[in-house]
């Protein structure tokens, strides 16, 4: 099904979990937003104040293992490359995003149950055409032996995602996608974050995984995953990092016209690409999908599903 206008949640939904970075608990709702909004995390205290960050590449304080947003006062949210990945890969264009914590919580380790949450509160059109960002040009990034790149697209949103991990269990892998809700649902949405027995020493004493479990994590040591219920899918790894690409480059502002390309990279390259591509104004555009022929009132809902960035192939403006 196709939509051409912006969408936004007809109503709110609530998750609440524990931060796999911060091992903090941590309420976050999902609720409604007005048009060309964006995405926008709202921090709430105790005490009832709240501080405002929009989801942009601009609000990236750190990429250390997770992506953080902030303001010119420090650091609002850390691990939000999930939860925008499930609203990014449904199609959704406008939505608040609050939160008591300090970091969006990990659940199963996957979007899934943010897709649930989105899937609850329901997806509604509004009277706005929706907007993509149009890449024109490629842009490439190199960082040792990482390599990303966006380029031209005409299809759509297209993911290709490379890992080589030295861990034999996982060694390499590759996966692509042309992103729509659907195919985001089905493929990539269940994958969870990973990592290695050997490794979380060192992590939990540098300030991370303070929340990592069995029951949110795949953990590997050099002979197996350590998980008592295998894996979802048989490349699971690489289909999480393709998560975690889709969740960082929502930092756009805006669903892209393009593909992108990462080998032996993870959320420190996508963002650097997203930076250089929005560095260069000769390499992308802002355009519109033309309008719907059978208006629609702005409050219809469409469900848990819409026609998504694949759809984004009418004509062009500038």
């Amino acid at each position: 099904m196709r939509f051409n206008r912006q969408t936004t949640l007809r109503s709110r939904a609530t998750v609440t979990g524990v931060g796999v970075h911060s091992g903090l608990p941590a309420n976050l709702t999902l609720g409604p937003a007005s048009i060309d909004a964006g995405f926008v995390f709202i921090r709430t205290s105790p005490d009832g104040t709240e501080r405002r960050v929009q989801a942009a590449a601009k609000s990236v304080t750190s990429t250390n293992f997770a992506t953080v947003l902030g303001d010119q006062q420090g650091s609002l949210v850390s691990t939000a490359e999930h939860v925008l990945a499930a609203l990014r890969g449904l199609g959704v264009d406008n939505a608040t995003i609050e939160l008591d914590g300090p970091e969006v919580p990990i659940m199963d380790g996957s979007s899934a149950a943010f897709v649930a949450a989105i899937d609850q509160a329901g997806i509604v059109e509004q009277s706005a055409a929706r907007r993509f960002i149009q890449v024109l040009k490629p842009v490439r990034v190199t960082k040792g032996e990482a390599v990303g790149e966006l380029r031209p697209y005409k299809r759509g949103f297209r993911v290709e995602v490379e890992i080589d991990f030295a861990n034999p269990v996982i060694g390499h892998q590759d996966y692509s996608i042309d992103l729509d809700p659907e195919s985001f649902r089905r493929e990539i949405s269940r994958a969870r974050t990973f990592g290695c027995m050997n490794d979380v020493a060192r992590l939990r004493s540098a300030g991370f995984a303070l929340g990592a479990s069995l029951e949110n994590s795949m953990v590997f040591d050099d002979e197996r995953l350590l998980n008592a219920g295998g894996l979802r899918y048989a490349d699971e790894c690489v289909r999480h990092k393709v998560l975690d690409a889709i969740g960082d480059l929502a930092l756009a502002g805006l669903p892209l016209i393009g593909g992108y390309r990462s080998a032996r990279g993870g959320h420190k390259l996508n963002h650097a690409v997203l930076t250089a591509l929005m560095a260069d104004r000769t390499a992308w555009r802002v355009v519109e999908d033309q309008p719907v022929s059978r208006p629609r009132s702005q409050g219809e809902l469409v469900g848990g599903m819409v026609g998504g960035m694949a759809a984004a192939y009418g004509p062009n403006v500038s």
